[in-house]
């Protein structure tokens, strides 16, 4: 499993529960494709917000952004950590 970082724009004004039901709503769908998504942040003001998780392929992260109904704008596999 890869670990990947990915990113949303257009989420101005997000707020924490709003955040909290669309993480959840990429937990009910992560199953499916062998995803699994550990943390979430937003930023209000420029609207971003950052998934990681960990996947087989940035293509199953997108698809469950998809199913959750908000896609991401940018998928990036993180291959070192410290």
């Amino acid at each position: 499993m890869a670990t990947y970082m990915d990113v949303h724009h257009g989420f101005e004004g997000i707020t924490a529960d709003q955040l909290r039901q669309a993480h959840q709503a990429d937990l009910a769908h992560e199953k499916g494709e062998g995803v699994h998504f550990e943390r979430a942040w937003a930023d209000p003001e420029s609207g971003t917000v950052y998934c990681l998780s960990s996947a087989p392929s940035k293509e199953a992260v997108q698809r469950v952004h998809e199913k959750a109904g908000h896609p991401a704008d940018e998928v990036h596999e993180v291959p070192i950590t410290v």
